[in-house]
């Protein structure tokens, strides 16, 4: 394993975080406020517990995972289409770095960013509402794994796309209807039963359903099957991107 080109590629994609540190802090920090503001308030105000929980309290793992899940991707892609943008990509590809060391180092970068990200909504969060974790280790778990898993999904996109517009097709017409649609701000308990049935579709909610266990104990479908989930889709879009690399697709052109 060659650690220098993982730890290498780490810093360079950290060190253009940084440079926007003020932005990535005030950014989340702002967005959590508004949906107090907008949710917590006035949905708030008429919905006053889910399942036992107040609704503003309620609302923060699902507030939580949609920031995670979209800068995650954002990050991911981005950091891996522009060195093909602007050409360096295939310097790296020519330099004796297997495909495992690039994935690691912009992979991890952009897991790093999406936890800092949840991290800041976590604590924004603890503002407004009184919060308590009743599984913070699983918690975390939770937390790293969605960083991880959908970063993974980011690094396909990001090779994937021929263009800038491209890079954002799938989180907007895609991932991010799911997450609303995953009971982000609901739970799935609250809709007819056939709508229900329709939702378990929907591979957000299990994660969704995991993370809202770890804070309050109370989750829609069972833990063991989130983890599954959760899983299943890692090891997913690992073998994605080792098909990737080993047959040159969108990377040789």
């Amino acid at each position: 394993m060659n650690w220098v080109a993982v730890i290498s590629i780490y810093r360079f994609e950290m060190a253009r975080f940084f440079r926007t540190l003020a932005q990535s802090f005030f950014s989340p920090v702002l967005s959590t406020s508004l949906y107090f503001v907008v949710f917590g308030a006035a949905i708030g105000s008429r919905i006053q517990e889910v399942d036992g929980i107040a609704y503003g309290a309620f609302i923060v793992p699902g507030l939580i995972m949609l920031s995670v899940i979209t800068q995650a991707i954002s990050n991911a892609s981005f950091g891996i289409y522009f060195p093909k943008f602007i050409g360096t990509f295939s310097e790296l590809l020519s330099a004796p770095v297997n495909f495992l060391e690039i994935v690691m180092g912009y992979v991890g970068a952009a897991a790093t960013k999406a936890l800092f990200i949840g991290v800041v909504i976590l604590v924004t969060a603890s503002l407004f509402v009184d919060l308590t974790i009743a599984h913070p280790f699983a918690m975390l778990l939770f937390l790293v794994l969605t960083c991880l898993s959908f970063s993974l999904l980011g690094f396909i996109i990001g090779i994937w796309a021929g263009n800038f517009e491209q890079l954002q097709l799938v989180p907007l017409l895609v991932v991010t209807p799911l997450v609303f649609l995953g009971g982000s701000f609901y739970s799935i308990s609250m809709l007819p039963p056939i709508w229900q049935t329709i939702t378990l579709f929907n591979p957000v909610v299990y994660l969704i359903s995991g993370f809202r266990w770890a804070f309050f104990e109370n989750a829609d479908v069972p833990v063991g099957l989130s983890l599954l989930a959760i899983g299943g889709f890692t090891a997913f879009c690992l073998g994605v991107i080792w098909w990737i690399f080993k047959t040159g697709w969108r990377i040789r052109a």
